[in-house]
């Protein structure tokens, strides 16, 4: 009899947790890092770590150099910062050689851009929506800014430096103009001061 009324409770229990409902909405995921939006061909070579495994995206201390070095904030359409404020993050993603991130707040969206580098190695991307030809290198680009799956974005690809440069705009916003324009600006930029 015990049994039969401890089982009865357990039913009980578990009847009247599966009817419960979360209030709340979906939060949307973070398109800079959800999943890597270029493909297999920019794998590093095998005594690198797995690039299909989730980049370290905590922020590494280090001088800022390299690709890094060449962007600057006043560069950025974003408001309020000075030429000299480092990039948000430095070093985040460690499948590429050089990454760094700018990112900051405006009207309560998080609005940014980041850079991947890889030395000698193109990188691509697994679908693209166009190309830009960009001080006469051809740079192409996925055009994210109706995917209801992430933020609205854009994710570019081109030559630099012998090897290949990803550039991700995220801009919620649409107060800064379309984020493909804001990655072809970006794109202009780092190719109009690539050291090569």
């Amino acid at each position: 009899m015990r049994r039969l009324v401890l089982l009865l409770a357990v039913l009980v229990l578990v009847s009247g947790c599966a009817g419960k409902t979360v209030e709340g909405s979906p939060k949307a995921q973070d398109s800079l890092d959800a999943a890597s939006p270029f493909d297999q061909e920019s794998t590093p070579p095998s005594d690198e770590p797995d690039p299909s495994q989730e980049p370290d995206t905590s922020p590494i201390d280090g001088e800022v150099q390299g690709v890094c070095a060449v962007l600057k904030w006043t560069d950025l359409p974003y408001p309020g910062a000075k030429a000299d404020t480092p990039p948000t993050q430095i070093n985040y993603d460690s499948t590429f050689d050089q990454s760094c991130r700018w990112t900051t707040k405006i009207d309560n969206a998080e609005v940014g851009v980041s850079l991947r580098f890889r030395e000698g190695k193109q990188i691509t991307i697994e679908r693209t929506t166009g190309d830009y030809d960009v001080n006469g290198k051809k740079v192409t680009y996925l055009d994210r800014s109706d995917d209801p799956e992430v933020q609205p974005s854009c994710v570019l690809a081109a030559p630099y430096d012998g090897g290949g440069l990803g550039i991700i705009v995220i801009d919620p916003t649409g107060k800064f103009g379309g984020v493909c324009e804001q990655g072809r600006k970006v794109a202009e930029i780092m190719l109009s001061r690539s050291p090569s």
